[in-house]
């Protein structure tokens, strides 16, 4: 079968490509940088030419309001298009965790407006939503940071390994469109500054910790349900601490 990861240079994509490669299917890994660009639509017809399902993991390199949502629209208006014209059976599409409760911020609403363009579509569809990904601490961290401290709001989090994601993604990929949603999400929930104080002791990191109820989350206020997964997700196996301890192995 063959099957077309657009963002496929990115953290999940590159991960994907090997990891449905591995499960014996013929990949095409769909970025600008392997010439298929969909915001432009470069190279999308022939990428898609003969593809069975599409996977889209591709992310707006901003997290501006206008800038999220012109990708978004404009990125999944050419890939629905061309998928479409190709005959793919099957759109399979990363998203966030607590989407339609972030509305107050205008990259969810961007995820969100991207969600909608699949969803009425004719291409049968799987959406699943994530919670943040380990590797997106660093990115929580530098948006809280103030000073010397970094802010964040008080609210729960149960954050997920990439890995975990990839593997969610492949099975999804060679499984039958569920016309509708499904979540994953990490072993562990956390308060959000506990999770990054454990992120800054393993960089050595002095920069101090406060939980803030004024602070927001990428634009959004947060409670304790606004990053949390619903009932019946699926839970991966890859700890915080364990994937800490990589990290600094790695280092």
């Amino acid at each position: 079968m063959k099957i077309v990861v657009v963002g496929g240079s990115g953290l999940i994509g590159s991960k994907l490509v090997v990891e449905l490669r591995r499960r014996g299917q013929e990949v095409v890994a769909a970025s600008p940088n392997t010439g298929v660009n969909t915001l432009t639509g470069q190279g999308l017809r022939e990428a898609l030419n003969g593809a069975q399902v599409v996977v889209d993991v591709a992310n707006s390199p901003s997290f501006d309001d206008d800038a999220a949502l012109e990708f978004f629209t404009t990125s999944g208006n050419n890939l629905l298009a061309a998928a479409a014209a190709a005959g793919v059976r099957h759109h399979l599409a990363l998203s966030v965790v607590g989407t339609d409760r972030l509305r107050s911020s205008g990259y969810f609403r961007a995820k969100l407006a991207q969600e909608r363009l699949i969803e009425r579509s004719a291409i049968p569809y799987t959406i699943v939503h994530s919670t943040q990904f380990f590797e997106f601490v660093r990115g929580i961290v530098e948006a809280g940071t103030d000073g010397p401290s970094v802010r964040v709001p008080r609210a729960l989090i149960q954050p997920i390994a990439s890995d975990d994601v990839v593997a969610a993604m492949a099975d999804a990929a060679l499984s039958s469109p569920l016309e509708g949603i499904v979540e994953i999400a990490g072993p562990e929930q956390f308060q959000l500054a506990e999770l990054v104080q454990l992120y800054l002791a393993t960089l050595n990191d002095p920069r101090q910790v406060a939980a803030d109820e004024r602070a927001l989350y990428f634009g959004a206020a947060l409670n304790d349900r606004s990053l949390l997964p619903s009932d019946g997700a699926r839970v991966g196996a890859i700890r915080f601490r364990n994937w800490l301890d990589q990290q600094r192995k790695a280092a």
